[in-house]
């Protein structure tokens, strides 16, 4: 069964071949990935080595861990499994290690300033109808107390 390995703190300017080549020493990988922005190109900072079983995953991980490469000391550890998209497809991002450092970190950002956002608009009471709405639901207010007396 092969192991997929998470290699983190990749500079931005790293080539797949590159990356390849610096674990040529750690015996036939099966695949190198370097993730990559979409709008720039470059590096986002994490690539993927997947190699044939858990007993070279873990050589790998005790000879390269924290060593450098290109000015930058690389962190490698066994990936996650990917995680499913909204609906239940396989998604198209690869899961990072939930402890990686750097990767979490924006993630969690975004996510506290979600919470942040939406505490903000529960904490002043009634919610605010979306404004280009807010006539026609006026009216379907207006019929239904209408109605309600009527019943």
């Amino acid at each position: 069964m092969s192991i997929r390995l998470y290699v983190g703190n990749l500079p931005k300017e790293v080539e797949r071949q590159e990356l390849q080549d610096f674990f040529k020493d750690a015996g036939e990988m099966l695949s190198v990935k370097v993730i990559t922005d979409r709008k720039t190109g470059k590096c986002r900072g994490f690539g993927f080595v997947t190699v044939k079983n858990d007993e070279q995953a873990d050589r790998i991980i005790e000879a390269y861990n924290g060593n450098e490469f290109k000015d930058s000391q690389i962190k490698i550890e066994k990936a996650l499994p990917r995680k499913k998209g909204k609906d239940g497809k396989e998604g198209g991002a690869e899961a990072a290690p939930s402890n990686s450092g750097g990767s979490s970190k924006s993630s969690s950002r975004r996510n506290n300033n979600r919470d942040r956002h939406s505490s903000s608009s529960s904490d002043s009471g009634a919610t605010q109808p979306d404004p280009r709405w807010a006539d026609e639901l006026e009216k379907l207010k207006q019929m239904l107390a209408a109605q309600a007396p009527n019943s």
